[in-house]
C-alpha cells in the first residue's frame, strides 16, 4: 500500500501545527476587578440613593441657615429658632449688616486680608517652588529638608507669640498674614508640578538668552495656571476662615477680621453696632443675625469655587505624580 493510504496511528495527534498553536495558545479571559465591571440597575439605584442622601445631608443645613437669615422675628419665635418652611421672610438682617458698623468694617478687613495675602503667598510660594524645582541649584537639598522640617517640628505657641511681638506685629494686620503666609504643603505640590515640564524647554528658552525670572514669567507660570489656580484657593479659603491669629495677636475690637465677629455673634455675645437696638424693639431676632452672618462670610469660598473648580482635578493629580 502507498504512503498516502496508510492510516494514522491510534491516539496520534492529527491537528494541524497552526490549529494546534492556536488551542493552545487560548486561555481563559481573567476576571475584571468589581469596580470595573458594568453596573447592574441595583448598584445604579444604590449609588443614586447614596448621593441623594449625601447631597441632603449637605443641602438641608445650608437651606435651615439662609431662611433663618430671612425670616423674621415672628416667624423665628412660631418655630421655635431655626426655620425650615420659609414664613414671613425679610433682608432687615443683611440690609442693617451691610449698611455699616462692626460686621461691614470686619467683613472688608477679612477682605483685604485675604487678598493681600494671597498675593504675597502665592508669589513667595512659587518663588520658592521654582528654586526647588531646579535641583542643580546651589543648596537644593538642605532647603528642601529643613522646609520639610518644619512639617514635622513647630515652634509652638508661646514662643510665636514672643517672636510676632518682638517683631512689632501685634496690633497689625501683617499679623494675620506673615505667621502662616507660606504653606510648605503648597510649595511641595508647586515644585512637583515645575518638575514635570519639560527641561528641554527651559534649557532652550536658556539658550535664547532668557534668564531665571523670563523663563518662570513666560513659560513655567503659563504651563502650571491649573495648579497655581487650586493653591490660591488653598491659600484663600485659609485666610478668609482664619480666626486664630487675630484672637491672640490683635486687641482692637476694630481690627477684627468677619470670622472673629461672627464667633461673638454666636457665642451671644454683644451684637454688632448698630444692631443692639433693633433686637431691643423685637424688630430683628439675634438667631436671624447669627445666620446672616454666616451666609456673609459663605458667599465668597461658594462664588469663587465653581470658577476655580474645573482646575482642581487637574491641578492636583498633576502635581502629586513626581516628588
Amino acid at each position: 500500500m502507498s504512503a498516502s493510504g496508510t492510516a494514522a496511528p491510534v491516539g496520534s495527534d492529527t491537528t494541524t501545527g497552526p490549529a494546534r498553536g492556536h488551542r493552545r495558545g487560548r486561555r481563559a479571559t481573567p476576571s475584571r476587578p468589581v469596580w470595573e465591571e458594568k453596573p447592574t440597575r441595583a448598584g445604579l439605584a444604590g449609588k443614586g440613593i447614596a448621593l441623594t442622601a449625601a447631597c441632603l445631608a449637605i443641602l438641608f443645613p445650608l437651606w435651615i441657615v439662609i431662611v433663618t437669615s430671612l425670616s423674621s422675628r415672628s416667624t423665628i419665635d412660631a418655630a421655635g429658632g431655626l426655620v425650615v418652611v420659609p414664613g414671613d421672610l425679610t433682608l432687615i438682617a443683611y440690609e442693617e449688616l451691610l449698611s455699616g458698623g462692626q460686621v461691614q468694617r470686619a467683613a472688608l478687613v477679612s477682605l483685604g486680608v485675604t487678598v493681600v495675602g494671597t498675593t504675597f503667598s502665592m508669589v513667595v510660594s512659587v518663588l520658592c517652588a521654582y528654586g526647588l524645582s531646579r535641583t542643580n541649584s546651589p543648596g537644593h537639598r538642605w532647603i528642601l529638608m529643613t522646609l520639610l522640617a518644619t512639617m514635622f517640628f513647630g515652634a509652638g505657641l508661646i514662643p510665636t507669640y514672643l517672636l510676632v511681638q518682638a517683631l512689632g506685629l501685634t496690633d497689625t494686620y501683617l499679623a494675620l498674614i506673615l505667621p502662616g503666609a507660606v504653606s510648605v504643603f503648597n510649595v511641595l505640590v508647586l515644585r512637583s508640578f515645575f518638575m514635570n515640564i519639560s527641561p528641554e524647554l527651559l534649557d532652550s528658552a536658556r539658550i535664547d538668552g532668557a534668564g531665571d525670572l523670563r523663563i518662570l514669567w513666560r513659560i513655567v507660570i503659563p504651563l502650571s495656571r491649573a495648579v497655581i489656580a487650586v493653591i490660591a484657593l488653598f491659600y484663600a479659603v485659609g485666610y478668609w476662615s482664619a480666626w486664630f491669629n487675630a484672637s491672640i495677636y490683635l486687641t482692637d475690637q476694630n481690627m477684627m477680621p468677619l470670622q472673629n465677629v461672627m464667633i461673638q455673634l454666636v457665642q451671644k455675645q454683644e451684637p454688632p453696632t448698630g444692631l443692639g437696638q433693633l433686637i431691643k424693639t423685637g424688630r430683628l431676632s439675634p438667631l436671624s443675625v447669627q445666620m446672616a452672618v454666616m451666609v456673609l462670610a459663605l458667599l465668597p469660598v461658594a462664588v469663587a469655587s465653581p470658577f476655580v473648580q474645573k482646575h482642581f482635578r487637574k491641578g492636583m493629580l498633576t502635581g502629586a505624580v513626581k516628588g
